[in-house]
């Protein structure tokens, strides 16, 4: 029984339970099945990828203040976020990986690093 590539129809050649003709026609079948929910998925990661780094660059030493405009103004994303933890007090610190920040009153925030 002749067996044909899945992505492209071009014949197989090689074992009995292979469904591809090379490593490009898998790559682009697998993609093409997943692409719909992919482009939901990778613009989160790019919001969290890029909250993540502005978090890094603000605070280099685990701990600091800065301000929401000058959040805002690097581009963060406040709606993007990994994780939530509230302190026995009832603070609740926001976090993006191990980078989180806490709103502080009027404009401030601060930011800490998860060890």
């Amino acid at each position: 029984m002749q067996k044909t590539c899945l992505e492209c129809g071009e014949k197989i050649v090689g074992r009995a339970d292979k469904k591809f003709c090379s490593d490009y026609c898998r790559n682009a079948y697998n993609n093409n099945i997943n692409k719909d929910s992919t482009n939901l998925i990778r613009n989160v990661n790019n919001s969290l990828r890029k909250n993540y780094r502005i978090l890094l660059d603000l605070n280099p030493t685990d701990k600091t203040k800065t301000s929401k405009s000058k959040l805002l103004a690097k581009g963060f994303n406040f709606e993007y976020f990994t994780s939530i933890y509230t302190t026995k007090t009832g603070n609740v610190y926001y976090f993006v990986y191990d980078q989180g920040y806490l709103p502080l009153e009027g404009d401030l925030y601060a930011l800490v690093k998860r060890n």
